[in-house]
């Protein structure tokens, strides 16, 4: 079966791009898609990495280009005023959902709130409603979310990214031939286009 992975973090718009687009892309190529929440915060740390909005003018650039895509794909797209948001326990809540068969919906529930929505998903307060608003219990999720199994899941997850060469995300996996961000899925549709 063909496969392409993906590796993402709730806090970037270009993860968020590239989420609303995979599903068509893998489903022309009949690829199944391997989601895999990552730490992003974890992999700038041990890349030395950082942001592209640390730089003033690549931030001012990247926020005009992500208006660009939203416009291609057709997808809503707000640049969330409360950005950076602290992700860690979005992304262990994700892995728990992932180990629970629900990441799907409540990765739509997350991004929708964060990139479409414009809402403050670091308050607790914020999460639990938009968790409650998408049919999942907040008190369970949070409990997930802390469980030590769903946290050494996104810790292994992050180590691997950085171990096999991820520096920033969106990542996507075709094989072993890695490629990032959202602007490249073109040659990771090629790639899928190129297995037997």
């Amino acid at each position: 079966m063909k496969a392409v992975e993906f590796l993402f973090d709730f806090g970037s718009p270009t993860c968020y791009l590239a989420y609303t687009q995979l599903p068509a892309l893998a489903a022309r190529h009949g690829a199944e898609i391997i989601w895999q929440p990552v730490l992003l915060g974890g992999i700038l740390k041990a890349t030395g990495n950082r942001s592209p909005v640390e730089v003033p003018a690549k931030g001012a650039w990247m926020l005009q280009d992500l208006q660009r895509f939203a416009r291609r794909y057709g997808v809503p797209f707000t640049f969330n005023r409360h950005f950076p948001i602290n992700t860690l326990m979005l992304m262990r809540a994700a892995s728990a959902m992932q180990m629970q068969g629900k990441l799907l919906p409540y990765a739509d529930a997350v991004y929708r709130a964060i990139w479409a929505e414009g809402r403050n998903m670091g308050d607790p307060a914020v999460v639990g409603q938009v968790l409650a608003e998408a049919g999942f219990d907040p008190a369970a999720v949070l409990a997930a979310a802390n469980d030590e199994t769903a946290k050494q899941a996104l810790k292994a997850a992050t180590e691997s990214a950085v171990a096999r060469g991820a520096f920033g995300a969106p990542i996507f996996f075709v094989g072993d031939e890695m490629y990032f961000g959202q602007d490249r899925m073109e040659f990771v549709a090629e790639a899928l286009a190129a297995l037997p």
